[in-house]
């Protein structure tokens, strides 16, 4: 607990990160500086936490290794306790992550709020709590992930709520542990509601919502803190005892790693990933007989592909993708693992949903203003930079490129008839969209169907293995007033259809 008054120093140091999303380099300085205070302090005066989000499926190395690397990080800086965040939790399936942690790791994943569906119990590398004994003091260590109910219960898992998963382990560690910390993978509002509700909580070491705090957050008795994203700061905490026995003082701070050096040990983890994952990678998903091109600002042949492997995995009737999700466009000739994960690493999943023509419309709309189409996006599983207009398959799109805004469609045919602003659609698309990011009007979809754990680049690879549907994938959907076909910011008429499958081709 906190309290002011005379200080015996250097009792125990805390080190804690968060939300390093497979930043490996930064790990490796991690790594560095945890040794030299290891070094500094003894094993034994060392605690040594990370409050989830450590691994990204979007890196090279924990994708071709499925996540091994980042546990080998962990265990070669020698953490002491971890928790899940939403990028561990929601990227792998439960068996990948009883291969992983009760495989490979040497440290106790600590989560409260996560049960088994099938029987309410835990894995056995996973536990609600734990207590650990540093300088002769008692730690009960506590963690909570963010409750995203309706995709973890896809996997498997069902998510209780994290307030009252922590309460209830607070109250059960208190009367033994000298403190009490929570690692929260919730996001600071929620860190401020565990603070406010739950006493007995002395530290909260937080993360998913990237934020930053160089200064400790301090409500009643309970010190918050968190060291941003991406590795960039180490968090420090010096616990002291009083002189007098009675509590403990926290001084608390944040290391920057920018010119910290990387520790040997770790970059050799970083560097037998790296080839461990290159060989995984290697293998060929496809055969191209002509190029795919890519564009997020127009029509293109490749982001038609993915909404349209979207819109048959899924079974509904129309697809819509943003082209933000495609980095690059794909060569003639083999199609490899990586390659199609160097240009779709967004760890997003497909979705079907119900919408209105209404609400279908007014998404198309959106998508072709450069206001929409050039918006920068962060988080929800995007890994790329803005959002791209809409990729659709399904819908025949005539519209006037000179029109005003949210009048520039002229005629929307769905399958073989027009769209009807009252009717209800199936429409596959991806969960990011059912978060309001993007293209707002496609949260408003009903019913609902998540599909995990695969990707949209899963699919997209089954797609890519069809000839067939690689040659439908250069049919033009949108159709300038004009009558030739406009990709988005090109003069009308300058394509026909026909000169476009030449150009792709």
């Amino acid at each position: 607990m906190r309290a002011d008054g005379p200080q015996q120093p250097g009792t125990v140091l805390l080190l804690h990160s968060n939300d390093l999303h497979s930043r490996l380099e930064q790990a490796a300085k991690f790594s560095a500086y945890i040794a030299e205070a290891r070094n500094r302090y003894g094993a034994d005066r060392l605690l040594v936490l990370d409050a989830g989000d450590h691994m990204d499926r979007m890196r090279k190395e924990t994708e071709g290794t499925g996540g091994r690397v980042n546990i080998e990080l962990l265990n070669e800086a020698a953490f002491d306790a971890v928790t899940l965040g939403n990028n561990e939790g929601l990227s792998w399936t439960m068996d990948a992550l009883d291969e992983l942690y009760g495989g490979h790791a040497h440290f106790p994943v600590v989560c409260a709020n996560m049960i088994r569906e099938s029987d309410g119990g835990r894995p056995s590398w996973m536990k609600p709590a734990v207590f650990v004994e540093k300088g002769g003091i008692t730690f009960g260590i506590t963690g909570v992930t963010a409750a995203f109910r309706d995709f973890y219960i896809e996997l498997g898992w069902r998510m209780l709520d994290p307030v009252e998963a922590a309460a209830e382990q607070v109250r059960r560690l208190r009367p033994q542990a000298d403190i009490v910390i929570v690692l929260s993978h919730l996001g600071l509002p929620m860190d401020r509601r565990l603070a406010e509700e739950i006493e007995g909580i002395d530290l909260i070491l937080g993360g998913h919502t990237h934020h930053l705090l160089e200064e400790p957050l301090v409500i009643g008795e309970t010190v918050i803190l968190a060291t941003g994203k991406f590795g960039d700061y180490l968090g420090r905490v010096e616990i002291d005892r009083r002189a007098d026995g009675r509590g403990f003082a926290f001084r608390a701070s944040v290391v920057p790693m920018a010119e910290a050096a990387e520790r040997p040990e770790a970059a050799g983890v970083i560097a037998r990933g790296l080839a461990e994952a290159e060989a995984a990678l290697s293998r060929v998903e496809a055969v191209l007989a002509a190029p795919l091109e890519a564009f997020d600002d127009r029509e293109s042949p490749l982001p038609n592909l993915l909404a349209a492997a979207i819109r048959r995995h899924t079974g509904a009737e129309i697809g819509l993708v943003n082209a933000g999700q495609i980095l690059g466009g794909l060569p003639a000739g083999g199609v490899t693992t990586g390659r199609l994960h160097a240009i779709c690493p967004s760890p997003i999943n497909p979705c079907r949903m119900t919408l209105t023509g209404r609400h279908i419309r007014q998404a198309l709309e959106e998508a072709l203003l450069a206001e929409w189409i050039e918006r920068p996006i962060r988080g929800f599983g995007f890994r790329g930079e803005r959002l791209g207009t809409l990729a659709v398959d399904g819908l025949r799109i005539v519209y006037d490129p000179d029109g005003p805004p949210f009048g520039k469609l002229r005629e929307v045919t769905a399958g073989t008839e027009p769209l009807r602003d009252d009717r209800l659609y199936t429409v596959g698309t991806i969960d990011m969209f059912t978060f309001g990011i993007g293209y707002e009007s496609l949260k408003l979809g009903t019913d609902i169907r998540l599909y995990l754990p695969e990707f949209i680049r899963d699919v997209l690879a089954a797609e890519l293995a069809d000839a067939a549907s690689v040659e439908e994938a250069h049919r033009i959907r949108w159709f300038a007033r004009s009558g030739g076909a406009h990709l988005h910011g090109m003069p009308p008429g300058q394509y026909n259809e026909n000169r476009f499958k030449q150009n792709i081709q």
